[in-house]
């Protein structure tokens, strides 16, 4: 077998071929149609939702586990090529003849609704279908309901024209999205992982954690945050992190169930940590019209804590259950990690610097996703070359190109990119760094497709609720219900978010949650990031609720465990997170939302403090076991720093710091020791 042909079995692995290059094709289409403007936003979201359908058809079976059934997979996938095709042939015809559908028109439509809800069944299963399928049914129907929830009626053909020929249905907002930025961040993330990212990620957790107390969850928490700053999937992150750090947690006597809660409720945070954050950042930003790195500045302690809480309730169960860490020669050197991969940190860094400097996320994601295609094509050949002269023109040439990058133009990068795939390809070796980039295009297509199929099924709900106007009707009816109370509105939203994440995605759920909930907090008052990252983030946390809790049912199978309790003990691990949103919206500034970092310093210093009373009272332990009125105490302390009335920050400092001295001072007459 010729070195071509080992390359290209490399490459395809288990895939079939068909599919294999169905989802090259994808990424290819994805990252030209960055670069290069070569059509309109209105085709591009149609072709992207067209190779969707086809990969979900060819890929995911109607029911069990078996492969598809090829001559019917292949039918309903290129129908589905077959709309994008009807909206790219007839585009200024259907500009036109705007809202007038013809008969053909009315059969595109219904082939594209009756497709987006059998691949959303197929890759999510049935509970976001049924959901919008309510939504479709209140469109169509929802006149004859009583009360203000009637509408005025349409016809069906109004409904197929919203949903299938505008941009408020299944080519809306969260599909152009999906289109842009989400699928270049996902490339992104699966180009660094390809390059081995994540060996860098955990080798570096692992040598500065894996000996402490508590060290191999530590590491899972650390590891998780991490990755998150290139992914952004709280699932992915546990199936590629959670295959190294759940079986460790076990080997060193933790509880199965406790070990899948801990890396899912790590992973589920990778959604909120900058810079890359995860799909539902980009949507947001879009939706209210701010741009991306505001999102990013607002997420950022918010974040921080997150995975501070988490931390914190591992370290304490560690000290409770006296888990020991990995012996330290055991552990590898953080820095010697460093030091062989330090190269894959440039497209990262140069990516936060782009997205903070005021660059919009698609220029940025493109230069990010070019720059590590570089950087991994290039290290591959300078690391055969012997000359150190060399290796050291590369990285000055490096740094000169990404210096002079926004001066560039995007065919300049191509070009850089073709010649360093053409010397790969004649160098010794080298083709395995294009199998690599290979697999990289495929992987990032195939983590694209649960994200985009979500992102086009809502659009039932945003052109049902944008039609209709049935947003505005529910949001008086939690405003009624609060009546002008804004902590019962947030427990409601609250409620809202984690009773809809008991069956859908992060996505869908905030894109409910923000259509429906939010504009009830803005009009209490709450700033607009803040009421949607209040949304977000229990939108995030619902994904670890039972009984249909994603991330824990991802990590069930690696923990041999029952998703349930690996579940109920995620809740437990993140309820001091629970804490962060309601401080948010009573103190704006912990999401950086105003011009004092002094007020900014003091609210996070008191979000930290309640986190930590939070944690020891839900862990019931500390320096030692806590009595039940300590537990109490805390917990008091804790509900008083989240509240933004008059002396109750003065009295949860007051109790928190009364019930750790009580603590410590019971411990020392008992004769046992307090130290860490």
């Amino acid at each position: 077998m010729s070195e071509h042909h080992q390359g290209l079995e490399a490459a395809t692995g288990s895939w079939p071929k068909a599919l294999f290059f169905v989802a090259l094709s994808f990424s290819t289409f994805q990252v030209f149609t960055a670069a290069f403007p070569l059509v309109s936003t209105q085709v591009l979201r149609a072709v992207h939702i067209g190779f969707l359908l086809m990969l979900v058809f060819l890929s995911f079976p109607a029911f069990g586990k078996k492969r598809p059934w090829q001559p019917l997979a292949w039918l309903l996938g290129l129908a589905g090529m077959g709309t994008a095709a009807y909206q790219w042939i007839f585009e200024a015809d259907l500009i036109q003849r705007s809202g007038d559908l013809t008969s053909g028109d009315m059969v595109i439509g219904l082939v594209l609704m009756v497709l987006v809800f059998e691949a959303a069944r197929r890759v999510m299963g049935i509970a976001l279908p049924i959901i919008c399928g309510l939504f479709l049914a209140y469109g169509l129907f929802g006149e004859y309901l009583p009360g203000d929830l009637a509408h005025r009626g349409y016809g069906f053909d109004q409904i197929i024209n919203q949903l299938a020929f505008g941009t408020e249905g299944f080519y809306g907002t969260p599909t152009y999205v999906s289109a842009t930025y989400i699928f270049l961040f996902i490339l992104f993330g699966s180009f660094l992982e390809q390059a081995g990212m994540i060996k860098l990620f955990t080798d570096f957790a692992m040598g500065l954690f894996g000996h402490k107390l508590g060290g191999p969850a530590k590491v899972s928490v650390v590891s998780s945050a991490l990755m998150g700053t290139i992914t952004g999937s709280g699932v992915a992150n546990v199936v590629t992190t959670g295959q190294f750090t759940i079986p460790l947690m076990k080997r060193f006597g933790y509880r199965p169930a406790f070990a899948g809660a801990v890396e899912a409720t790590s992973s589920m945070g990778s959604q909120l940590m900058p810079p890359v954050m995860g799909a539902v950042a980009f949507i947001m930003a879009e939706t209210i019209n701010v741009p991306f790195v505001e999102i990013a500045k607002a997420a950022l302690i918010p974040a921080l804590l997150y995975f501070g809480s988490v931390f914190w309730m591992v370290h304490l169960e560690a000290k409770r259950a006296n888990l020991k860490g990995l012996p330290k020669d055991q552990c590898p050197n953080p820095w010697k990690a460093v030091k062989e991969r330090w190269f894959l940190l440039i497209p990262l860094g140069i990516l936060v610097f782009l997205l903070f400097s005021g660059r919009t996320p698609l220029f940025s994601g493109m230069v990010g996703l070019a720059l590590t295609a570089i950087v991994i094509l290039g290290s591959a050949i300078i690391l055969r070359v012997s000359s150190k002269g060399l290796r050291g023109a590369f990285w000055v040439a490096l740094g000169l190109l990404c210096a002079g990058f926004f001066q560039l133009g995007i065919g300049v990068v191509f070009a850089v990119i073709g010649v360093l795939v053409a010397t790969c390809w004649f160098l010794k070796g080298g083709r395995d760094t294009l199998v690599i980039c290979l697999h990289a295009l495929v992987e990032g297509a195939r983590h694209a497709v649960p994200v985009g199929i979500a992102c086009a099924l809502v659009g039932v709900i945003i052109g049902v609720v944008s039609l209709t106007g049935v947003a505005s009707t529910f949001a008086g009816y939690i405003l009624a219900i609060g009546q002008d109370n804004l902590l019962l509105s947030l427990v409601l939203t609250m409620l809202t978010c984690l009773v809809l994440g008991m069956g859908i995605p992060t996505i869908p759920n905030y894109i409910i949650t923000s259509s429906i909930a939010a504009p009830a907090l803005l009009e209490l008052g709450v700033p607009l990031i803040v009421s949607h990252m209040f949304v977000f983030y229990f939108g995030i946390l619902a994904d670890l609720t039972p009984p249909v809790a994603l991330a824990c049912f991802a990590a069930a199978p690696i923990a041999k465990e029952t998703g349930l309790k690996i579940g109920l003990w995620a809740v437990r691990i993140a309820i001091a997170g629970f804490v962060v949103p309601f401080m948010a919206v009573y103190a704006p500034a912990l999401m950086l939302q105003g011009d004092s970092l002094m007020m900014t310093a003091y609210v996070a210093v008191k979000a930290m403090f309640a986190i930590a009373l939070w944690g020891v009272a839900s862990v019931g332990y500390l320096h030692g076991k806590l009595f039940w009125w300590e537990r109490l105490l805390g917990l008091a302390a804790g509900a008083c720093l989240v509240m933004a009335l008059p002396i109750t920050d003065e009295l949860g400092f007051a109790l928190g710091v009364g019930m750790l001295a009580v603590h410590f001072w019971r411990l020392r007459r008992d004769g046992k020791p307090v130290v860490a």
